[in-house]
């Protein structure tokens, strides 16, 4: 199994900005969602950097945008949530901003179709 992301290398290495609360409740959805990309491969020495900066990318992307739909605004008590247009998800900016930390290794396309 990949080696865990911590906080320390979120914080450190990556120079996320979330609190460890933050962090911490984003990385579930972050570990699957990378796994997914990946396919399942797990990454070898020479890649685990990427991987790990590819989790704490989307660790960043769910903590702002959450898995759902992004977009919408709020006045008071009335709320607009979706667009015509269906706007984008957390999911779908999460995909890109790990994609581009696993770009140039065998992990960048493992499991995308």
């Amino acid at each position: 199994m990949a080696a865990a992301v911590t906080y320390q290398f979120y914080k450190d290495v990556y120079g996320g900005g979330l609190s460890e609360s933050a962090f911490g409740l984003a990385l579930p959805a972050a570990f699957r969602h990378v796994r997914w990309l990946m396919g399942g491969v797990e990454p070898g020495d020479d890649e685990l950097e990427s991987y790990q900066r590819a989790v704490c990318a989307a660790v960043d992307a769910f903590a702002e945008f959450g898995e759902g739909q992004v977009g919408g605004f709020s006045l008071g008590d009335f709320k607009v949530t979706h667009y015509e247009d269906e706007g984008t998800t957390g999911e779908e900016i999460a995909t890109q901003e790990a994609l581009k930390e696993l770009m140039g290794t065998s992990l960048a396309f493992s499991g995308v179709r």
